[in-house]
């Protein structure tokens, strides 16, 4: 037996991402007394600045953007009930394609086992029992999405820890309703070219390949203020405009596959802490 807390780490590229792919289980699992452990990559400085001026426009300064997100990102912590932020500021490379992406001390251009080794030490501090991060794709070819799933997984090999082991997905059924809404939102959305489309279309996993659902609509309301706390990203506006009700209707549910287990948890399961408790 042990005094040593559950706890749940979540490693994530940058600033909001926390909020959209895993704010339900982060609120969820603090309230349920877990220790939520949320470590943010990069310093989100290919950001939107103020009045949403993108990279490399004038007025865009990349560190007071991330000085910024930095304030909105402990601001959304406080919403979900985060224990502990832990940062490790490697430079934003930006959207794939972005000359950001070759520029020396970028994530992207960090060395895996120095990231990793990095991470690992985070590791054998707090010990996590789960550890939730992107799939190989970064779930939608992002390269600090990519970076993180990498520096994650060998994080984990360099420690010889056996946590459950989770990526975030979507069930294709939900990204089909999610294009449905965005198109409600937005009538002069043209439709995507039917590359983009393909695209779209291999995002997320079919639904029977799935292995965890968690319901986290009752922590839905939290999701969405921690989403507002980063309300300098326009990204995040689509999310807002639907208004608390409509978001838990289409985000309150948050899905993983299981990559790691030492429980011997059945799935498809409901709980990333089944078999733990």
């Amino acid at each position: 037996m042990t005094d040593r807390p559950l706890t749940l780490m979540a490693v994530h590229a940058h600033p909001d991402d926390e909020a959209t792919g895993t704010g339900g289980v982060l609120a969820r699992y603090a309230a349920e007394g877990i220790r939520t452990v949320l470590v943010t990559c990069t310093d989100g400085g290919c950001g939107d600045g103020p009045g949403g001026v993108k990279p490399g426009e004038p007025g865009h300064d990349p560190a007071a953007v991330a000085s910024m997100r930095r304030r909105e990102l402990e601001a959304s912590c406080d919403v979900l009930g985060i224990s502990d932020l832990e940062m490790l500021d490697y430079a934003d490379s930006g959207m794939i394609g972005w000359p950001s992406n070759e520029a020396p001390g970028s994530f992207w251009q960090t060395p895996v086992e120095k990231g990793a080794a990095r991470l690992a030490e985070l590791m054998r501090h707090y010990r996590p029992d789960v550890v939730v991060t992107y799939d190989e794709n970064g779930f939608y070819g992002h390269p600090d999405h990519i970076q993180a799933h990498r520096i994650t997984m060998a994080a984990l090999e360099m420690t010889g820890l056996t946590p459950k082991v989770y990526w975030t997905t979507m069930p294709r059924s939900t990204m089909q309703r999610f294009g449905e809404t965005m198109r409600e939102f937005h009538e002069d959305m043209p439709e995507p070219d039917p590359a983009e489309a393909a695209a779209l279309a291999e995002i997320g996993l079919p639904d029977d390949e799935i292995t965890t659902w968690v319901d986290t609509t009752a922590f839905s309301g939290q999701k969405f203020d921690a989403l507002a706390a980063h309300a300098s990203q326009g990204e995040n506006i689509f999310f807002l405009k639907m208004g608390k009700e409509r978001f838990g209707e289409l985000m309150g549910m948050e899905t993983f596959l299981r990559v790691q287990d030492a429980t011997g948890a059945a799935v498809p399961e409901e709980d990333l802490f089944a078999g733990l408790r």
